[in-house]
C-alpha cells in the first residue's frame, strides 16, 4: 500500500469553522498526521447557502492540513448535517426459502426493510442494521446459519435533501477534491467518542456544534434514533451580541473565554472587558451577567433535546449516559446543567482509538472530524463520488452491504 492509498482525510463542514483532519493507517494504527480549520462562510444551519465562500474556506482548511502532513490531498469523507436530516425506523419480513439463512436471505430483509416511500427531493444517506428477528426470537445480531421459516429485520434509514448533499460534494469538488463518501456528522462523532461498551448499555451523543445540535441515541450495539435540531452554538453568540450590545466577532471571542453555562458555578465579583460597538470605549461587565444571558439559551438546546429523546421513548436506556461533544460542549458548566436536566452521568467527549498527533485533535471540537477518519479508514476500498458524477447516492446499496459485514 503506498502511502497515498493509505490516507484517510475528514472533512468537517460547519456552520462556524471547516476542518480538515488527515490520518495514515499504518499497522492496524490509525495515525493523525494533519490538522486543518478555517472559519466558515458560507453556510448556515449546517447547510451551504454560498458556495464560493465554502469553497474558500476548504481550500484554505486543506491547505493548512497538507502542509502540516506534508502530503497532497485528492479525496475526502464528508460530514453532512442540518435540519432537513431526517432518520426513520423501519422493519420488514421475508420467508426463508430453505429453512436456514443465508446472506441473500438477509440481503432481501435489509431490502424488504429499506422499502419505504421517501420523497422525490430526498434521498437515502444511510441504512444501519439495527437487530434481526428468527421466528420471533429477537435481538439476533446475525442470523447466517440459523435454522427459520420467518426472518424479520430493523433497520435506521438516515435521508437528507438531495441538493444539500449536492451543494456538499460541488464544494468538494470545485476545491479539487473527490469526495468518497457522504456521513452523517454525529455518525462521525460516535465513531470517535463511543466505546462498545457504551453503545451496548445505551447512550445518547448530543453534538452541539456552531449551527446545529445533532443527537444519536445507540442502545444494544445499534443505532436507535438520530436527530438534528437547529439551534446551536451561534444563537448563544448572537444572545451574547445583543445582551451585551457588542459587535458578533466579540461575542464569539467572549463566549470562548468568559462563557459559563451555570450561574452558579460564577462569582459574582468576577468582572470581563466587553467591546462596544461604533468606536465606544470598551466597558466592564460582570461575569455573572454574562451567564445570566447563556445559561437560559443552554438550558433551552437541551431541553429541546432531552424533549425529543423522552417523546421517542429511549430515556430509559441510557445507562451510559449522555456523552457532549462539538466546540459549544467547551463551554464552562455545560456538563453540570445537562446532569440537572437529564438527571444521568454526563461527560464531554473527546476523539479516542487514535495514534499520532493526538494532543492536536484532543478536544470535543474535533470529534466529528476524526469521527469522520474512522469511518473512512474502514471503507479504504470503496468507490469516489468523482468529479461532476451525476447520481450522488447511487452507491447507498454498496455501502448497505458494507455495513452488512461490519453489522456481523
Amino acid at each position: 500500500m503506498s502511502k497515498k492509498d493509505s490516507l484517510v482525510v475528514g472533512l468537517d463542514i460547519g456552520t462556524t469553522k471547516i476542518c480538515t483532519v488527515v490520518a495514515e493507517l499504518a499497522g492496524g494504527q490509525i495515525n493523525i498526521i494533519g490538522l486543518g480549520t478555517h472559519p466558515s462562510k458560507g453556510l448556515r444551519k449546517g447547510v451551504v447557502i454560498n458556495i464560493e465562500s465554502t469553497v474558500q474556506s476548504i481550500k484554505k482548511a486543506v491547505e493548512e492540513a497538507e502542509l502540516m502532513a506534508g502530503v497532497h490531498l485528492t479525496s475526502v469523507y464528508a460530514g453532512i448535517a442540518g435540519g432537513h436530516i431526517k432518520g426513520i425506523n423501519s422493519h420488514g419480513v421475508i420467508a426463508v426459502k430453505n429453512k436456514e439463512i443465508t446472506p441473500s436471505d438477509v440481503k432481501r430483509v435489509i431490502d424488504a426493510a429499506s422499502a419505504v416511500a421517501i420523497p422525490m427531493d430526498r434521498e437515502v444517506i444511510h441504512i444501519i442494521p439495527q437487530e434481526f428477528i428468527v421466528d420471533d426470537q429477537d435481538g439476533i445480531r446475525d442470523p447466517v446459519g440459523m435454522s427459520g421459516v420467518r426472518l424479520e429485520g430493523r433497520v435506521h434509514i438516515v435521508t437528507g435533501a438531495i441538493t444539500s448533499a449536492q451543494n456538499i460534494i460541488k464544494c468538494a469538488n470545485r476545491a479539487g477534491l473527490d469526495v468518497d463518501d457522504i456521513v452523517l456528522e454525529q455518525l462521525g462523532s460516535s465513531e470517535a467518542v463511543l466505546t462498545p461498551e457504551e453503545k451496548e448499555l445505551g447512550v445518547a451523543i448530543i453534538d452541539i456544534g456552531g449551527g446545529t445540535t445533532d443527537l444519536v441515541i445507540f442502545s444494544s450495539g445499534s443505532i436507535k434514533h438520530t436527530a438534528v435540531f437547529s439551534l446551536a452554538g451561534s444563537h448563544i453568540t448572537n444572545d451574547i451580541s445583543l445582551g451585551l450590545r457588542t459587535p458578533l466577532e466579540e461575542a464569539e471571542k467572549i463566549k470562548i473565554r468568559y462563557g459559563c453555562a451555570l450561574t452558579s458555578l460564577v462569582r459574582k465579583d468576577e468582572t470581563i472587558e466587553v467591546p462596544s460597538v461604533g468606536g465606544r470605549k470598551p466597558r466592564a461587565l460582570s461575569r455573572y451577567t454574562l451567564a445570566e444571558i447563556i445559561e437560559p439559551r443552554v438550558e433551552e438546546i437541551l431541553s429541546l433535546v432531552q424533549h425529543e429523546i423522552m417523546r421517542t421513548g429511549y430515556g430509559n436506556l441510557l445507562a451510559s449516559g449522555i456523552i457532549l461533544t462539538g466546540g459549544s460542549a467547551l463551554l464552562e458548566g455545560i456538563p453540570d446543567l445537562a446532569e440537572q436536566i437529564f438527571n444521568v452521568p454526563v461527560r464531554r467527549g473527546i476523539p479516542i482509538g487514535i495514534s499520532g498527533l493526538v494532543d492536536l485533535v484532543n478536544s470535543p471540537m474535533y470529534a466529528t472530524g476524526v469521527g469522520l477518519v474512522l469511518y473512512g479508514s474502514r471503507r479504504m476500498t470503496q468507490s469516489r463520488f468523482k468529479k461532476g458524477e451525476g447520481n450522488i447516492f447511487s452507491k447507498v446499496t454498496h455501502r448497505m452491504k458494507e455495513w452488512i459485514e461490519e453489522f456481523f
